[in-house]
C-alpha cells in the first residue's frame, strides 16, 4: 500500500514537475522565450573566430549523460547484488535495476536542476560566443567604427540557422562543460563509494573506469576552447556548476551513496545454527527435574 502511495506522489507530483522543467529549457534553449542579448565591441578579436562545428556534439553528449550513467549503475549493483531470504525468489537482474533505477532519479533530479541553472543564466547573461560575428553576421558591424560598443542590433547571416544565430548570444556559462563536469564526476565518485567495497575487487578495472570518467570531464571543457565555441571563463563558470550540482546530487540526495547491508543467506543460516546452539547448551545446562 506505501509503495502504491509513493508511485502515486511520484506520477501526479513529480513527473508533472520534471516535464514543466524540461518543457521551460527548451523553450529557453530554441528562443521561444525572450531572453537578453549583450552588446559587442566593433572588430572585438575575441569575437572573430570562424565556426568550425563541435568535437563532440550536443547529441553525443546528452547520449553520455542519460544512457551511460544508468548502464553502469546497473552493472555495478548487479556484482554487488547478495541474494537474501526476501530477494532469493525474484530475478537477480531486476533486483539490480530497480535498486540502480533509485539511484539514477536522483541523478536525472540534479541533472534537471543543473539544467535548469545553466538555461536560466544563459538567458539572463546573453553573452556572445567567440563566433559571434561569423553566426550572426551582426548588420551594426559593417558601419561601426573602432571599438565602439553596440547594444542594439539584428543578425543578418543567411549561411546558418535561425537557431544557431539565437545561440551565438549563449555563451556564458558552457553546457558542454557543466553537464561533462557533472556526469563524470557523479560515476568516479558513485564507483569510489560502492565498487571499491567488492570483497575481491579486481586492482585496476574500477580506477581505470574513473580514470575514464575524470578524463571526460577535463576532455570536454577543452574542446570547448579549443572549438573556438566558448570563453575561458565560461568554460570555467560551466565546471563550477557541474561541480555544485554533483555536491548537491550525492550529498543530499543519494545520501552519498550510503546503502543499509544486505543479509545474504549463508550469515542467517550461520546466525539460525549458533542460535540453535546456544539454545541446545542452555537446556542442556538446566537441572532435570524428576516427575515421580
Amino acid at each position: 500500500m506505501q509503495a502504491r502511495q509513493s508511485l502515486l506522489w511520484h506520477l501526479l507530483i513529480d513527473l508533472p514537475i520534471l516535464l514543466l522543467v524540461a518543457a521551460v529549457c527548451i523553450l529557453l534553449e530554441v528562443g521561444a522565450l525572450p531572453s537578453r542579448r549583450s552588446g559587442f565591441r566593433c572588430n572585438d578579436p575575441d569575437l572573430s573566430f570562424p565556426h568550425t562545428g563541435d568535437t563532440i556534439s550536443i547529441s553525443l553528449i546528452a547520449v553520455i549523460t542519460v544512457i551511460v550513467p544508468y548502464l553502469i549503475l546497473w552493472g555495478i549493483e548487479t556484482i554487488l547484488h547478495r541474494d537474501d531470504e526476501y530477494t532469493i525468489k525474484k530475478n537477480k537482474l531486476l533486483a539490480s535495476a530497480r535498486t540502480a533505477a533509485f539511484i539514477y532519479r536522483d541523478y536525472i533530479y540534479g541533472a534537471v536542476v543543473n539544467l535548469m541553472v545553466l538555461e536560466v543564466v544563459k538567458c539572463v547573461v546573453g553573452s556572445p560566443r567567440p563566433t559571434f560575428f561569423d553566426l550572426c553576421e551582426p548588420d551594426k558591424a559593417r558601419t561601426c567604427n573602432g571599438s565602439e560598443y553596440v547594444s542594439s542590433y539584428t543578425c543578418t547571416s543567411a549561411r546558418y540557422s535561425r537557431y544557431l544565430q539565437i545561440d551565438s548570444i549563449r555563451s556564458f556559462p558552457s553546457g558542454h562543460t557543466s553537464l561533462s563536469v557533472y556526469c563524470g564526476l557523479f560515476l568516479a565518485w558513485y564507483l569510489q563509494r560502492r565498487a571499491f567495497s567488492w570483497h575481491n575487487r579486481t586492482v585496476l578495472l574500477v580506477p581505470l573506469v574513473q580514470i575514464l570518467c575524470i578524463i571526460y570531464a577535463v576532455v570536454c571543457p577543452l574542446t570547448r576552447i579549443t572549438d573556438h565555441r566558448h570563453h575561458w571563463w565560461d568554460v570555467l563558470a560551466g565546471a563550477i556548476v557541474g561541480m555544485f550540482s554533483v555536491v548537491y546530487t550525492v550529498l543530499v540526495l543519494c545520501k552519498n551513496f550510503s546503502q543499509p547491508a544486505v543479509v545474504s543467506t549463508s550469515d542467517i543460516s550461520s546466525s539460525d545454527g549458533n542460535n540453535h546452539q546456544s539454545v541446545r547448551r542452555l537446556l542442556s545446562s538446566q537441572p532435570r527435574v524428576v516427575v515421580p
